[in-house]
């Protein structure tokens, strides 16, 4: 065979033929693509369909599904209005259903107002308008001033209702999840006496089951679960989801996340502890924040896309979660505690001038016995999945597909013939490229470990095998600092 095709070889007559052919040239691994998927209610009032759907903004967000709905509030911590967010990262809106009861809380009012004085209201870090309550004004009054600050927020989870002596709050949305609202009022009390009534009562959240069977062959590497931490239910079903992208003949492995604001670390370890092998689920924390919890892991995970997306071998640890409020500096979790949370499978963060900064972030993956699990660390898990891509990459190609497979040392002149020593060749390559981007370690070790063969009972059967370290990250740092005096010596008259 010559070294053109271009013009047929049974050709005799003048002509010039160009074939024009892309050659892939780029000589490295290919970083693999983060997508995020929001699995996340709607409001209860919105009329939208449930099939799945890419969404360029928070705005969008609200627009389609309704303001101050899970979806809109977690994605507008994604795509925030002012770019600081997850960039050219696809985000894709999985609507769910809508749950069975909602969460309820009311702000009762009585007295008479004794002088000028002005309000905000703030559900989870949302304010409402300023509320000016002038002196001489009744709690009935009052009440009407209320709802119609906190109704004048778009972005409010809750809708207020006049209740003629409360103001009777209700979540945007139906479920267990709405239990995580917090209501706060700011401003000091004269005359007129405010008692709140913490939302409560949510019930019913909707089966994730349907949004996760809408994913169907798109590689949708990042989860986030807006539902709340203790519905296991669904937990388990994220983590048979992502088990099963794990198969061989899948091979698009995923990642769920899911918030906790609770403060005493016990009890935040509670759900990730009783689940010692769920590699797929992770949870991100904000002990003791007033933000909700779905909110907390959606600002964390829109760090943590960036960095997968453009760097995976790098860890997370210091990445900064602007614009989200911490809980109180006594609520933090100490150096010791949060040595205990990843041991139980949880992430954690620190303060750092009133600004959370992730720390650790780990699935729930630590089988009893096992110092150094596997799938514990997710940066682990990111850099596999990028070995995984990018075999693909190389044996789902048109360079492999419909292939002649021809044993070691047999000559050929057929350009599509392939040997075994051709896939040990490329797999060695992609190795080499892999411990350049520091997603492996020891490149050379995992070059020698590659074994390919023809298949003794299957003529048109490739096998092949290989072993490869992945890289570490400076999680620990460990430092003897001695010290001592200088004595001088007595120098004799």
């Amino acid at each position: 065979m010559g070294i053109s095709s271009a013009v047929s070889p049974d050709a005799v007559a003048r002509t010039v033929g160009i074939k024009t052919i892309f050659k892939n040239l780029r000589g490295g691994v290919v970083l693999l693509p983060q997508r995020i998927a929001v699995i996340a209610q709607g409001a209860t009032a919105g009329t939208f369909l449930l099939d799945k759907r890419q969404i360029f903004s928070g705005f969008e967000a609200g627009q389609v599904f309704g303001f101050g709905s899970p979806l809109h509030l977690a994605i507008r911590q994604l795509l925030p209005a002012n770019s600081d967010g997850v960039g050219t990262i696809p985000v894709t809106a999985y609507p769910l259903a809508d749950g069975t009861t909602a969460s309820t809380g009311d702000i009762a009012a009585s007295g008479d107002q004794t002088a000028d004085k002005t309000y905000i209201v703030k559900i989870n870090e949302i304010a409402s308008a300023l509320i000016v309550i002038p002196k001489d004004t009744t709690a009935a009054a009052a009440v009407a001033l209320f709802v119609a600050g906190i109704n004048s927020n778009v972005d409010m989870p809750v809708i207020a209702v006049d209740g003629t002596t409360q103001v009777d709050l209700t979540a945007k949305w139906k479920g267990e999840s709405g239990d995580d609202l917090k209501i706060e009022i700011i401003g000091e009390a004269a005359g007129i006496i405010f008692i709140i009534t913490q939302p409560s009562g949510g019930a019913g959240n909707p089966d994730v089951q349907d949004a996760l069977d809408k994913v169907g062959g798109i590689w949708e590497t990042l989860f986030l679960n807006c539902l709340n931490i203790s519905d296991t239910t669904n937990l388990d079903k994220y983590s048979v989801f992502g088990e099963g992208r794990w198969q061989p003949l899948e091979k698009k492995p995923m990642l769920a996340f899911t918030g906790n604001t609770e403060a005493d670390v016990t009890t935040a370890v509670t759900v990730p502890d009783a689940r010692k092998t769920d590699r797929v689920n992770v949870q991100f924390v904000a002990p003791g924040s007033p933000e909700l919890p779905f909110v907390v892991a959606a600002r964390q995970l829109a760090r943590l896309a960036v960095v997968a997306n453009d760097n995976p071998p790098t860890d997370y640890a210091g990445q900064l979660a602007t614009g989200l409020a911490p809980g109180y500096d006594i609520e933090q979790w100490d150096s010791i505690k949060r040595d205990f949370a990843v041991k139980a499978g949880s992430s954690t963060i620190e303060i750092l001038d009133g600004i959370i900064e992730m720390s650790d972030t780990v699935t729930f993956y630590h089988p009893t016995g096992d110092p150094t699990p596997a799938w514990r660390y997710v940066v682990d898990v990111i850099k596999e999945m990028n070995v995984v891509f990018n075999l693909r990459l190389i044996f789902e190609s048109i360079d492999w597909k419909g292939k002649i497979l021809i044993p070691d040392g047999q000559a050929t002149v057929n350009p599509n013939a392939r040997r075994p020593s051709t896939a040990v060749a490329a797999v060695a390559k992609m190795f080499d490229s892999l411990g350049l981007e520091a997603i492996i370690s020891n490149p050379a070790a995992a070059k020698q470990s590659i074994v390919a063969g023809i298949s003794p009972t299957n003529p048109k059967r490739l096998d092949l095998s290989a072993t490869h370290q992945l890289s570490g990250n400076t999680n620990i740092i460990s430092i003897d600092n001695n010290f001592g005096f200088f004595f001088g010596e007595q120098v004799a008259a």
